[in-house]
């Protein structure tokens, strides 16, 4: 099973090269597939590489889960 994660991209750089915030870690990346994303675009993330982009509001809809899904899990460990 593959996982891509949304992330907003907070800084272009030299050959489609970015960075990326993901919940205050911040990543390079690769925008090599959407050279059209802009910072504070959303993207998603799949093992380096920016995939596609992705709408603002599912972005912060599916961070969101990940943040519920997290919670539940660290409150079963204790």
């Amino acid at each position: 099973m593959c996982l891509a994660i949304p992330a907003r991209l907070v800084e272009k750089r030299d050959h489609d090269q970015a960075v990326v915030d993901l919940g205050g870690i911040r990543k390079p990346v690769s925008i090599a597939l959407v050279p059209e994303a802009e910072v504070g675009d959303y993207v998603i993330v799949h093992v380096g590489h920016a995939i596609g982009m992705i709408d603002p509001e599912e972005a912060e809809k599916t961070l969101a889960l990940f943040a519920e899904m997290q919670a539940e899990e660290e409150g079963a460990a204790r």
